[in-house]
């Protein structure tokens, strides 16, 4: 228990800290970050359950008004923005994501990228499209066209999470708990 407390909080200091990476402001008002990649390493490494934990503890402290979004946002103005809908799928992409890892059995890596895949872009993006929907005016249509300009570096963060996945798994196996 407490091993698990010391990695969800780990985890959620790590988000935080892919927030200090300066950001890309789109015309949107939705920022291309570092801190998806974070969200994508919670599931691979921590699982389904401590993954999601470790991002809720860290849009818990977003919201107390800690400037721990990237470009030092914070409070509950966050959650009334264009990125609301990301910041709602974050957790839910982060169960996913370990949701995967723990039912696959592809090599680590492999599974990192795919997990990573499906739940950091697929599912981050329904949420992230229905929120810019809702909060700019736009149909899910125009949203999801908005979004194409982060599939590039999505797609990076994709392979990033599925290398370090595996040189974690290498290093200390035991500190895969997504396969433990």
């Amino acid at each position: 228990m407490e091993r698990s407390l010391t990695h969800i909080a780990l985890f959620a200091a790590l988000v935080a800290i892919l927030g200090l990476v300066p950001q890309i402001t789109l015309a949107t008002g939705v920022p291309i970050t570092a801190q998806s990649l974070g969200i994508m390493l919670c599931g691979t490494v921590l699982g389904a359950k401590r993954g999601a934990l470790a991002v809720l503890l860290f849009l818990a402290l977003v919201a107390t008004g800690l400037p721990l979004l990237s470009g030092g946002r914070g409070g509950l103005g966050v959650f009334v923005g264009p990125t609301v809908g990301f910041l709602i799928g974050f957790p839910i992409a982060a169960f996913v994501i370990g949701w995967l890892m723990e039912r696959t059995t592809l090599p680590v890596g492999l599974a990192a990228g795919a997990a990573s895949a499906i739940g950091g872009i697929a599912v981050l993006y329904l949420f992230g499209i229905a929120g810019m929907s809702v909060m700019l005016d736009k149909t899910p249509a125009e949203a999801a066209m908005l979004t194409g300009a982060f599939l590039p570096g999505d797609a990076l963060k994709v392979v990033l999470a599925g290398f370090v996945t595996q040189a974690i798994a290498r290093m200390r196996p035991g500190a895969l708990l997504s396969r433990a």
